[in-house]
């Protein structure tokens, strides 16, 4: 792992920062008396300054270079972040996130195509398997910067930027080449609409669902008067929970109707998020959304599992390039939906609509599982764990699962 070990570093670094930043940003929001439909719409506006961004990222990277354009885009990030307490004004956070989403998804593009470069081609799983540890890991442990907080708002956007902008430092100090930037896959909506509308929906919905989740529940724990301190737990527990359950949860897909198991996780994801509405202390609502993360974070990967099951190699960058932004899009759209359903009818509006959205899906799923009974298969794909991502991981994806060694060695297994 020495030849990614900066790389690594920061990443770290920066989702240690932006992980803060993010719940940072509804919580004083809320403390600045912005509505639930404003907060939600500030909060679109990053998924869809990320989602923006994964069409223009490649183009500044081809232009400037990886070191050039992550220290470009770590500028940018760092600078928001402080002028959201010297800009207090709810459009200016609108513009100010939506920057922030075409900046990170550059930085994650630069991160991501350097490890897809550097990993060989035995260690390719393993540095996926790494890379996502460090990124949740980093996410979980920055919701415990929130009690950091003094009672200055300045003090914990300033720790924000300056985890940001020491990113840059490991990045910028490695000696290695620098990697090569693919040309963006054209794409193949339509097609896949037709044979696997599955995948597609389940990519659009669980950004709905997840979309909220990231944006708008430490507005919700806020509101029930949980500290600042809890809310970083209640958040922390939820991640932890995604990371501990996707693994098994995702190889036992291997071996089963990955639809099936996406409607038993739809259907219990579903029930937990309305039990949430009754729990009345911290520890009943983080042991629920611990079970809730471990549920609901497996559904976009099962998702994307599920279609390079249905594709041919040379047609898996291109989908799920489509995926991506399917998921992204979703993610965009969701704060404001909820946002909007809160401020209408309270903040128990939030697990209600998560609840929907999951509960759609799962009711598609059952369309779908009784309208084709046998999927139309390509290559068999190992699931992997996954979070919001760039399409170069991606790729990385399809590179380990078009690997004729490990498709042998596949092959060796079913035998036995």
């Amino acid at each position: 792992m020495h030849p990614i070990s900066a790389i690594l570093g920061s990443v770290a670094l920066l989702l240690l920062g932006g992980g803060l930043l993010n719940t940072l940003i509804t919580l004083t929001g809320n403390d600045y008396g912005f509505s639930k439909t404003m907060l939600g719409l500030i909060m679109s506006g990053y998924f869809a300054g990320f989602t923006c961004g994964t069409f223009v990222s490649g183009r500044l990277i081809q232009r400037i270079g990886h070191i050039r354009s992550f220290a470009f885009c770590a500028a940018i990030c760092g600078s928001v972040a402080l002028l959201h307490y010297l800009w207090v004004n709810a459009w200016a956070w609108l513009a100010l996130r939506f920057v922030y989403g075409l900046a990170f998804v550059t930085l994650v593009t630069v991160i991501e195509s350097w490890l897809n470069t550097r990993a060989q081609k035995e260690d390719r799983g393993k540095v996926f398997a790494t890379y996502m540890v460090v990124n949740l890991g980093a996410i979980a442990v920055a919701q415990q910067l929130l009690r950091l907080d003094t009672g200055e708002a300045f003090t914990a956007f300033a720790i924000a930027a300056i985890f940001i902008c020491w990113a840059v430092l490991p990045i910028t100090i490695t000696s290695r080449s620098q990697p090569h930037i693919s040309e963006k896959a054209s794409s193949s909506l339509r097609k896949l609409l037709k044979f696997a509308p599955l995948p597609v929906a389940s990519a659009l919905l669980s950004g709905l669902a997840m979309g909220a989740f990231w944006s708008m529940t430490p507005l919700f724990a806020q509101e029930q008067g949980f500290s600042r301190g809890d809310i970083g737990l209640l958040m922390s527990m939820t991640i932890v929970g995604g990371a501990l359950f996707q693994l098994p949860v995702g190889r036992y897909s291997d071996k089963h109707d990955r639809r099936k198991v996406l409607l038993t996780l739809c259907i219990a994801a579903s029930l937990l998020m309305l039990i949430t509405t009754f729990a009345t202390g911290l520890t009943s609502l983080i042991t629920l959304y611990f079970l809730w993360g471990g549920f609901s974070f497996a559904l976009y990967p099962i998702a994307v599992a599920l279609l390079i099951d249905q594709l041919h190699p040379d047609e898996v960058i291109s989908g799920t390039t489509d995926m991506l932004v399917l998921h992204g899009a979703g993610a965009a759209l969701a704060p404001l939906l909820a946002g909007s359903l809160m401020n209408a009818f309270g903040v128990h509006a939030l697990p209600a609509y998560v609840a929907a959205v999951l509960l759609v899906l799962g009711c598609y799923a059952v369309l779908q599982i009784r309208r084709m009974s046998v999927l139309p298969a390509g290559e068999t794909a190992h699931f992997e764990p996954m979070v919001q991502t760039s399409a170069e991981v991606l790729e990385m994806i399809s590179k380990e699962e078009s690997d004729p060694e490990r498709e042998e060695a596949r092959a060796d297994e079913a035998k036995h």
